[in-house]
C-alpha cells in the first residue's frame, strides 16, 4: 500500500534549503551557471544603444527613437547595453487541481520546493527573489528582496497561500491563463521568471500569455507531474480536493495534451523542466 502523500507546507522546510545548498562564496549554486538552468536577463537601462527595434507592447516609451520612428513610419524603440540582475520571480500554481498527490508529496508542495531551490539559488548569487502564489482566492504576493530576509518572505507567502488553498471552500477552478497575466505584471522587467505548474486546465490564451512572459525575461517552467497521470487509467474516476464533494474525472487525455503544450511552449522559447512528485528534491552542487 502507498504511504499517504505530505500535503503540509512548512516555512521553515523552504528556509532550510538555503542551508543545504551552501553559503554564498561557499558552494552556492550559481544559478547564471548551471548548464540547463534558466540565464539570467540583464538589467538597467546602461548608456550604450545595443540596437534599435520595432516596438513590442510593454516596452518603455521613453525609449522610442524618433528618427527611426520618421524613417520607418513605425514606432521605434532603443535598446541599452544593460547591467546584470541575478532577480527571480517565482510564481506557484496553488489553485485546486494542484492539491493532490498519490505517493511522495502533494504536487503543489513539490512545486513549492522546486520554487524555493531556485529562489534560494537567485540570492545566494547575490541576486533576489520575489513570489506570487495563484489560488481560488486570488494571487498572493511578496516583492522581490534579496538575502535571506527575502526568501524569509517567499517562504512565509508559500506557506500562508498554500495553507489558505487547502482549507478554502470548494470553489470554481479559475482560469489559470488570466491569472498568470496578473502575475507577470508583478515582475520587475528582465527578471528570470519560474513557474511551477501541472497545466491540467491551462486556459484560454496561455501561450500568448507566457509569449508576453518571455519578451520581458527568460521563463523556465517546472512541470509538476504525479506518477498516476503518466500512465491514467481508461475512464472518469472519482476523486475529492480537500472536504469537498467528490468529482469525476477523466485523465486519459491529460499526458498527450500536456505533450503537445509544452512543445508549443518549447518552441516559443521556454524552459520545460519535468517534475515528479515522487522524487528526491534535486539539490545539485555547484559546478
Amino acid at each position: 500500500m502507498l504511504a499517504p502523500a505530505i500535503t503540509d507546507l512548512r516555512a521553515e522546510d523552504l528556509l532550510a534549503i538555503g542551508a543545504r545548498l551552501g553559503r554564498p562564496g561557499r558552494g552556492a549554486v550559481q544559478i547564471t551557471r548551471r548548464a540547463g538552468v534558466t540565464a539570467t536577463r540583464l538589467r538597467g537601462q546602461g548608456h550604450e544603444i545595443r540596437e534599435i527595434r520595432p516596438y513590442t507592447e510593454g516596452d518603455d516609451l521613453r525609449h522610442l527613437d524618433a528618427a527611426a520612428t520618421a524613417r520607418s513610419g513605425s514606432l521605434q524603440v532603443r535598446s541599452f547595453q544593460e547591467d546584470r540582475d541575478r532577480s527571480v520571480m517565482l510564481i506557484a500554481d496553488f489553485c485546486p487541481p494542484m492539491l493532490w498527490g498519490t505517493r511522495g508529496r502533494f504536487r503543489s508542495i513539490a512545486a513549492a520546493e522546486a520554487l524555493a531551490v531556485a529562489g534560494w539559488q537567485a540570492v545566494l548569487a547575490g541576486g533576489s527573489a520575489g513570489v506570487v502564489a495563484l489560488t481560488a482566492s486570488g494571487l498572493v504576493a511578496e516583492r522581490a528582496a534579496a538575502r535571506a530576509r527575502g526568501m524569509a518572505r517567499v517562504a512565509g507567502c508559500l506557506a500562508r497561500a498554500h495553507a489558505a488553498a487547502l482549507e478554502a471552500p470548494e470553489a470554481a477552478v479559475p482560469d489559470l491563463a488570466q491569472m498568470l497575466a496578473g502575475a507577470a505584471r508583478l515582475a520587475p522587467r528582465g527578471a528570470a521568471v519560474v513557474l511551477a505548474t501541472g497545466f491540467d486546465d491551462p486556459g484560454e490564451g496561455i501561450e500568448q500569455v507566457l509569449a508576453g512572459i518571455l519578451r520581458r525575461g527568460p521563463l523556465r517552467i517546472e512541470l509538476t507531474e504525479d506518477r498516476f497521470e503518466l500512465s491514467p487509467p481508461a475512464g472518469a474516476l472519482p476523486y475529492r480536493i480537500g472536504t469537498g464533494p467528490a468529482r469525476l474525472g477523466d485523465f486519459t487525455a491529460l499526458p498527450a495534451r500536456r505533450a503537445d503544450l509544452v512543445r508549443r511552449l518549447e518552441q516559443l522559447g521556454a524552459q520545460v523542466e519535468r517534475l515528479a512528485t515522487d522524487a528526491p528534491l534535486a539539490l545539485e552542487p555547484a559546478p
